[in-house]
């Protein structure tokens, strides 16, 4: 037995639509332990800088306060206790307000005494317009007789710090080229009290970076550290490096000699290391005296 032929479907008549599935209940949001909004992410190629919290140091960086950090709270005075309490009473309500007034004081001093500071111990320092000349480093020029025609220097002065920087490349006579190179830095930490952070850094110099020898350095400032390496064999090459950091008061000074030989370079003898830390002591010294001046 045949089947008889199916009607075809109008072509006016819309074709059936699959069902579409029952909409899902949106997952409520999850709690979270942090009480504060998350930030929204910044557009796409956007670049913001991160605040540091803790670097190696930012010698004399201030600490990030807590924006939610609050003053202690005050307690209020209680209520007058009624007549003929006596002197228990007065003796307990006049506790209360002395221990009102000793809160408010605290805070006050918190705020007034506790953010002021006793000021910057510069020792009468200054930090010079050009570095380049106005510190002392003529121990190096019996080695290195030409004069460094274009040296790098930078200047800032600033309420919170003011600095000297110079960049200088040493000649030996007939040179083309620096032989060797030079760096000073001063700076006269007005807000921040540098030593704990110099101390810091200096002083384990060494445990951060191997290969290097770390000596305390007696009669300049308040303390100095001598850091130095000497990777030089033959002629053939190898660096020289010696850095005397100074830190006299909120004042430190920093000079910097750096050496380093191949086979092409044009000084084949020199200066030892023992005659370059004796020379950087002595400049030192001269520089701070003289900026003292």
């Amino acid at each position: 037995m045949s089947t008889p032929p199916q009607s075809p479907q109008p072509a006016d008549q819309p074709a059936p639509q699959p069902q579409q599935a029952a909409p899902q209940p949106a997952v409520p949001p999850q709690s979270t332990a942090y009480p504060y909004p998350n930030p929204q992410s910044p557009p796409a190629g956007a670049f913001y800088a991160q605040p540091t919290l803790v670097g190696r140091p930012g010698p004399g960086q201030p600490q990030v306060g807590n924006p939610y950090a609050q003053t202690p709270p005050f307690r209020p005075v209680p209520p007058v206790p009624p007549s003929g309490g006596g002197r228990a009473g007065r003796a307990v309500l006049w506790a209360a307000v002395g221990a009102v007034v000793a809160s408010a004081a605290w805070a006050a001093g918190v705020f007034l005494v506790g953010g002021r500071g006793d000021g910057a111990d510069l020792r009468g320092y200054s930090a010079p317009s050009n570095l380049c000349s106005g510190a002392d480093y003529s121990s190096f020029k019996g080695e290195y007789t030409q004069e460094d025609s274009a040296p790098t220097r930078i200047s800032l002065k600033d309420k919170a710090l003011d600095e000297g920087y110079c960049s200088l490349g040493l000649k030996k006579s007939g040179s083309s080229y620096a032989d060797a190179y030079l760096t000073l830095q001063l700076d006269l930490h007005k807000k921040t009290d540098p030593g704990p952070e110099f101390t810091a850094n200096w002083k384990n110099y060494g445990e951060s970076h191997s290969g290097y020898d770390v000596d305390p350095v007696e009669g300049i400032g308040d303390e100095a550290y001598l850091v130095s390496q000497d990777t030089v064999s033959g002629s053939s090459g190898g660096s020289r490096y010696a850095t005397l950091a100074v830190r006299d008061g909120w004042v430190t000074y920093i000079m910097t000699y750096s050496l380093y030989l191949t086979s092409y370079s044009q000084d084949k003898n020199p200066p030892a290391l023992a005659d370059i830390t004796d020379w950087l002591k002595t400049d030192a010294k001269a520089t701070l005296r003289q900026l003292r001046d």
